[in-house]
């Protein structure tokens, strides 16, 4: 009957009025607002919120009838004074007796200025001293104009009232008028002022009422905090995952550009035959210097070089290696983009004189000499029968001749040529295509233009650009794949926020009752336990983050030759994923407690 008449039940039959409406026909949110409006409810066992203080507890009412902060701030502080819980305001429910507590319920009760009190066994829990407390209490409330409607199974208790309404198995046996017996003196409570209309419009409204949620879904954070943490945690390795991985593809793309790039610089490489394999090539001699001379007059070429090459045995006193000797122009080193580490590049002069000067990688000049690059310049060097003299060292080159492994000594072509070779013709020509010009308009360029002076296609090209694109196209498709996987595991943590966001609900059913009795929408309560898993997906997007910038702090020192390059773009949308998550995941459990029935969470405590 109680529950009926606070509007948490509905009655199966009969009717049940309130200012002459029906409330079997009002809907979920109308009866919450005759909860918030016209009652205030004092319970047996309290049901005040643990994770709340005393203050909080009385405030709950007024944050669901949209007062300011500051108006519900003073009105609580102003009712805990009056019933003598000044001191204790601040105190969370374990640290309160039994009596402190039902005052605190009491100061909810008349929160917001409720005209009728339902209080079920209110010293039912109580000790005889509490309970006269209590009593006396709610006498004074009586005679300040509030309807007290008290539900007991102690005689002595019911005595204390003005009308006695006695039931038995469902049936009122008797109703009938009572001289209440004299009650111990207690002090006059009178009203506070009711929150002014005008103070809850302005003060509140949509935003209002998502910050008050936002607040409470904190402090309930705050309260569990390992719930909290444990429900985080798989958006915390989701969110690691997807950043961490696109920077480590965008890290290893850029070390493989890099890489392609020492093979040279947007360069096209002629070779005689129809491709590698091309067993007749040795047999083609029309691939010349002349070729090389008359590409360099051609618009879109930045750079060109012959290049021949030979194998020899090297000595450097004691010290004897095989090399890769390639001869070369003197515009070789910029179209490969070579890089000098000591010495000098030589020049158009010492290719016009044959002169002997040799350029040495980093790798020919750690095996011959001990002393570092420097310690090369000036060296003299027999290669084969023939003296040379290193100028210059430059870093080791990818590809080309031979990997970076293998000694590589480079002279002047013509050097090559007329004291290797004996040969005039080439073993390939090096085009560097001018940065404006596409690489594969270059490319059709070079062959119509070798196939005129040739009269055939007796040649083929190798397209670096078609290199770079191909790996590029490799390692993007790794880099989505693992991305994949990482979005699986955000997957996989978001259905995890969605289980202990259920298991939330059911754990604090009690608490969605007593939200619910002293007037919360359902709206609320969605508001409440959605924006709860917004903010944990949140916070775990943003520790996700963290953790994916201190992996990439951390990764160079695992020995790793690349860097991870981080993209704003993938962090935006980590964060935004996270808050998509938060939403998706978290609707159905905050719709679940929103759909509850207050009387039935109640009952579950």
């Amino acid at each position: 009957m109680m529950n009926i008449l606070g509007c948490l039940d509905r009655p199966t039959q009969g009717s049940y009025r309130i200012d002459g409406r029906d409330t079997s026909t009002l809907d979920a949110d109308a009866l919450a607002e005759l909860r918030r409006e016209r009652f205030g409810f004092i319970f047996q066992r309290y049901h005040l919120l643990a994770e709340l203080t005393a203050i909080e507890n009385v405030e709950i009412p007024a944050i669901y009838a949209d007062s300011s902060a500051s108006s519900r701030e003073l009105r609580a502080r102003s009712l805990l004074s009056r019933l003598g819980m000044t001191e204790r305001e601040d105190h969370k429910p374990g640290q309160l007796s039994g009596g402190q507590q039902q005052r605190v319920s009491i100061a909810r009760a008349l929160m917001n200025n409720a005209d009728i009190i339902l209080a079920d066994e209110p010293t039912g829990a109580l000790d005889t001293a509490s309970g006269n407390d209590v009593l006396a209490i709610l006498e004074a409330l009586n005679n300040d104009g509030k309807t007290i409607i008290i539900v007991t199974h102690e005689h002595d208790v019911a005595m204390r009232a003005k009308r006695i309404i006695e039931i038995s198995d469902g049936n009122i046996i008797s109703d009938r008028p009572n001289v209440p017996n004299p009650a111990p003196s207690a002090p006059t409570l009178a009203s506070a002022p009711k929150i002014e209309a005008t103070v809850k419009k302005s003060a509140t409204g949509l935003f209002g009422r998502l910050g008050e949620a936002l607040n409470m879904a904190l402090r309930s954070m705050r309260a569990h905090k390992l719930r909290s943490f444990l429900t985080m945690l798989g958006i915390i390795i989701g969110i690691a995952s997807v950043v961490s991985v696109v920077a480590l593809g965008a890290g290893s793309r850029q070390q493989v550009l890099s890489n392609i790039s020492r093979l040279g610089t947007d360069t096209l490489e002629v070779f005689p035959g129809k491709n590698f394999g091309d067993v007749r090539s040795g047999k083609i001699r029309t691939l010349v210097v002349a070729d090389a001379n008359a590409l360099s007059s051609q618009p879109y070429v930045a750079a060109v070089t012959p290049t021949v090459s030979t194998s020899s045995t090297v000595r450097v006193g004691t010290i004897e290696a095989s090399a890769l000797i390639n001869g070369v122009g003197d515009q070789y080193f910029e179209a490969k983009g070579a890089k000098l580490m000591a010495g000098r590049l030589f020049d158009a002069t010492g290719v016009h004189n044959r002169s002997q000067e040799v350029v040495i990688d980093a790798t020919t000049s750690a095996s011959l000499f001990d002393d570092g690059p420097k310690s090369a310049i000036g060296q003299t060097v027999l290669i084969g029968q023939i003296p040379g003299r290193v100028i210059g060292v430059i870093e080791a080159q990818q590809g080309g001749f031979g990997s970076s492994r293998n000694l590589s000594l480079y002279m002047p072509y013509t050097t090559v040529q007329s004291r290797f070779l004996g040969d005039s013709t080439l073993r390939s020509i090096t085009v560097r295509v001018d940065a404006s010009t596409s690489m594969a308009l270059a490319e059709q360029a070079v062959t119509r233009f070798l196939t005129a002076r040739h009269g055939s296609k007796d040649f083929f090209i190798l397209n670096t650009n078609d290199i770079r694109e191909a790996i590029t196209s490799t390692t993007e498709t790794m880099t989505l794949l693992i991305a994949a996987i990482a979005v699986i595991s955000l997957v996989v943590g978001g259905i995890g926020v969605m289980n202990i966001m259920l298991v939330s609900v059911s754990e604090r059913i009690n608490e969605i009752g007593v939200r619910m009795a002293v007037g919360a929408r359902c709206n609320d309560i969605l508001q409440q336990f959605l924006i709860e898993a917004i903010v944990v997906c949140l916070i775990g997007g943003i520790l996700g983050i963290t953790v994916a910038l201190g992996f990439g702090v951390l990764f160079p020192l695992l020995g790793s030759n690349f860097n991870l390059i981080y993209s704003p773009a993938s962090i935006v949308a980590a964060f935004l994923c996270s808050s998509l998550i938060g939403v998706v995941f978290g609707f159905l459990p905050a719709r679940n407690a929103s759909l509850m029935d207050p009387v039935e969470a109640l009952s579950r405590d």
